[in-house]
C-alpha cells in the first residue's frame, strides 16, 4: 500500500508585483500615499485570511503577489463565517475605523484582489463565503434559491 501525500500548493501564477499591486489599489481608492494603501492591503487581507479556508485560500494565496500571500495565509481561519457586512464591522471594529470608511477600503482591495484571482477563482470564493461578499469583490450578489 503507497501513502499519497497531500498535494502541493498551485505555483504562484501572478506577474504582478506587490508594488504594481499596491498603486492599483492606491489608485482605485483614492489613497493618498502608498503608505496609505499598503496599510489598507494589510488589513482586509488579514480580514479575509481569518474567512477563507480549503483550496479557495490556496489558490489564491499563489495567484497573489508573495507579501499580500504572506500576509492573507498569516491569519488562520477563525471558524466564525461573517456575512459581507459582518466582515466590515467586525474588520472596522479591529481597525478603530469607521464602518463606512472600512467598506470603501475592503472594496477598494477586494476589486483588486478578485481581478487577480480571476472570475472562475472568484466566484468559488464568493460561494465559500456567507451572503454579502460579492459586492464587497465589486460582483453582483445573486439571491441562493431557498
Amino acid at each position: 500500500m503507497t501513502l499519497l501525500s497531500p498535494p502541493a500548493p498551485p505555483a504562484p501564477r501572478t506577474t504582478v508585483t506587490f508594488e504594481q499591486m499596491l498603486e492599483k489599489v492606491r489608485y482605485e481608492g483614492a489613497y493618498p500615499t502608498r503608505a496609505q494603501a499598503e496599510g489598507v492591503v494589510r488589513r482586509v487581507l488579514e480580514g479575509l485570511g481569518r474567512q477563507l479556508t480549503g483550496t479557495e485560500r490556496t489558490e489564491l494565496a499563489a495567484r497573489l503577489p508573495q507579501e499580500a500571500a504572506t500576509v492573507l495565509v498569516s491569519q488562520a481561519p477563525s471558524g466564525r463565517p461573517l456575512t459581507g457586512w459582518g466582515f466590515v464591522k467586525d474588520l472596522a471594529e479591529r481597525t478603530g475605523g469607521t464602518p463606512a470608511t472600512t467598506r470603501w477600503d475592503t472594496g477598494s482591495v477586494l476589486g483588486v484582489v478578485a481581478r487577480l484571482a480571476g472570475d472562475d477563482l472568484t466566484a468559488r470564493i464568493i460561494g465559500q463565503l456567507p451572503d454579502g461578499h460579492a459586492l464587497l469583490f465589486g460582483r453582483a450578489q445573486l439571491v441562493r434559491a431557498t
